[in-house]
């Protein structure tokens, strides 16, 4: 009897390794369950609408702190006459962004560039703190609405930031979301 359990528990384990290691998937939400999708417990859900030069355009829900790089192997990878330089792959993304992979030889449209890339109003390709409006701190990774407003509320609270790292003070920005906009933002 014995034999007999450990014989199977050595099954299981050798069909475990076996199986599906190391894949995952991402699905493309169908247009009719886009807006009732909920987060599966996995981390906060981010719709993302990619297009271009890839091989399934369309909007993917994809995990808090996937990259672009996971938005295009979710929409099937590049197509042949992708530009691949023209994206970032290792940015994160953001709910309700669109990316757009250009082809090879098309000039890059004005809003295709990133936050902290030289986007309009930011000096250096950065997001000054002290003068963002809250449009611009949206534009940032992981900000939204509701956490520009607090970074604006600090603001007006405390008076100008005089470092990066005051943004941990703010209530919501963790050390995930801070590393996601370190290097993006200025004072």
């Amino acid at each position: 009897m014995i034999v007999l359990l450990i014989a199977g528990l050595a099954v299981a384990v050798v069909v475990s390794l076996i199986g599906s290691a190391g894949t995952t998937s991402t699905l493309a939400v169908p247009a009719t369950e886009r807006a009732t999708a909920q987060p599966d417990g996995a981390g906060t859900v981010a719709y993302v609408h990619i297009l271009g030069a890839v091989a399934s355009p369309g909007v993917y829900r994809l995990r808090e702190g996937d990259r672009v790089l996971d938005a295009v192997a979710s929409a099937g990878g590049f197509t042949p006459t992708a530009d691949q330089r023209g994206v970032n792959l290792a940015r994160f993304v953001v709910d309700g962004e669109q990316i757009h992979v250009p082809e090879i030889g098309a000039e890059p449209s004005a809003d295709a560039v990133p936050p902290g890339q030289g986007a309009p109003g930011t000096e250096q390709g950065k997001v000054n703190l002290n003068t963002a409006t809250t449009d611009e701190l949206e534009e940032l990774p992981r900000v939204g609405p509701e956490m520009a407003s607090r970074i604006i509320a600090w603001r007006d609270t405390n008076g100008p930031f005089t470092a990066v790292d005051e943004l941990t003070s703010i209530t919501g920005i963790g050390e995930k979301t801070f590393e996601a906009l370190r290097e993006l933002v200025t004072v």
